[in-house]
């Protein structure tokens, strides 16, 4: 990530594109009140930097009901932490991934279309070098 040093307006930017990533330039220059030369600019440095590394489609979850989707603690021995966090963000299954305190080092929320899919991606996990335990939870349904 090239440096960037992101102020208030910025921030507001990113949070107006986190409840819409499709809204428009125009909406976007009058919800934060600043010209649409300035969001555009604004924009495209936080692209170019890194800062907004993509844009995402949201689905509603009555479209996706066959959706397996789960919670994984994991535990990472010593100072492997980077090398395995490098790995797991090669599993495209894996749709979040943080760093966390407590007993459990990462947290990664997985996603997959079939439980034998969700086997396989677990078997996955566990298999990299540097994971010494897990534990995992479905996520049943949400509020």
């Amino acid at each position: 990530m090239t440096p960037y040093i992101y102020d208030s307006l910025d921030s507001a930017l990113i949070a107006e594109l986190r409840k819409d990533g499709r809204a428009s330039i125009s909406y976007l220059a009058q919800t934060l009140k600043v010209s649409r030369a300035t969001v555009q600019n604004r924009l495209d440095r936080l692209i170019s930097s890194g800062v907004i590394l993509g844009f995402t489609v949201r689905v509603h979850q009555e479209v996706e009901k066959e959706t397996v989707r789960a919670m994984m603690m994991i535990e990472v021995a010593g100072k492997s932490t980077s090398q395995v966090i490098k790995k797991l963000r090669g599993i495209p299954e894996l749709v979040t991934l943080h760093t966390t305190n407590g007993a459990w080092d990462l947290v990664a929320e997985l996603q997959t279309t079939s439980l034998g899919e969700f086997d396989r991606v677990l078997r996955r996990v566990r298999e990299v070098d540097g994971i010494l335990n897990s534990e995992t939870s479905l996520l049943l349904s949400s509020m």
